[in-house]
């Protein structure tokens, strides 16, 4: 039977795992799987815990962002950027509707930031989601951190990295649609690096996160009956390129299959 939690303990946690104040955070989520926070079992109470716990730690210096995908252009949908609701979980909703939180219009996959540098990291992005100044350049060379609450080392921003370099398994793919910005609709484009689909080209970070975690970049710290994580962008990077060179397929499920997908 594990414990309750608190804040106390998910800013004990953040600490270890190497979080300061001031930092740059990005954090994919599964905040349901700690368990019970103590105080009332609702989302509103999990998610207020968690979130006040990240600003104690980075404190108003810092940023939090979180994806808020939603493929609407993939699925023939308009993008609301302040009513499509984020397919990333609860937490990341929670964040989206803060009345201080910044989301990109993105449409594809958008994130909400709150904090000093939420504007800068999400105003005006370009139509390439992991292009030239995109959130992700942004954040990467602003020196963010990975902050994954009950996931691996893996993230979104790996795909960023496998665009930055070069990895044939994946081509830049643009759609078309409409944004509604404050109830103006706008004729736009996004562009995406997807998979070639193919078997085998398939994402799998399990060995990125074992190399991560056997190389102590990716800390780990236990909250109720699951954990947090942390990892710098930059270690991420270089994870990847330096195995790349002896493991091309290692971020797909190739590697784990044995095999060489066909590309076209």
């Amino acid at each position: 039977m594990f414990k309750s939690y608190n804040k106390e303990v998910v800013i004990e946690a953040l600490v270890k795992t190497g979080v300061e104040k001031g930092n740059v955070i990005f954090s994919h989520s599964n905040v349901g799987f700690f368990g019970r926070p103590e105080g009332e079992f609702t989302q509103e109470n999990i998610c207020k815990t968690i979130f006040d716990a990240i600003f104690e730690v980075i404190g108003d210096s810092g940023t939090l962002i979180v994806p808020t995908f939603t493929y609407s252009f993939c699925n023939n949908q308009i993008f609301d950027i302040y009513n499509s609701p984020s397919k990333c979980g609860f937490f990341t909703e929670f964040i989206r509707k803060k009345s201080d939180a910044f989301r990109s219009e993105d449409p594809l996959i958008s994130v909400a930031a709150i904090g000093a540098q939420a504007k800068a990291l999400i105003r005006d992005v370009p139509e390439n989601s992991y292009g030239e100044d995109s959130f992700f350049d942004r954040f990467y060379k602003i020196g963010g951190k990975i902050c994954n609450f009950n996931f691996d080392a893996g993230s979104t921003f790996i795909h960023y990295i496998e665009r930055k370099l070069g990895v044939p398994y994946r081509f830049d793919k643009t759609f078309f649609g409409q944004i509604n910005s404050n109830k103006v609709l706008r004729e736009s484009n996004a562009t995406i690096f997807v998979r070639i689909l193919e078997d085998g080209t398939e994402a799998k970070f399990e060995a990125f996160d074992q190399i991560a975690t056997e190389s102590n970049l990716y800390k780990r710290a236990s909250i109720g009956r699951g954990f947090v994580g942390c990892i710098s962008a930059e270690s991420c990077f270089k994870i990847v390129e330096n195995t790349l060179v002896s493991r091309p397929w290692f971020l797909t499920k190739a590697e784990q299959d044995n095999i060489v997908p066909k590309l076209k």
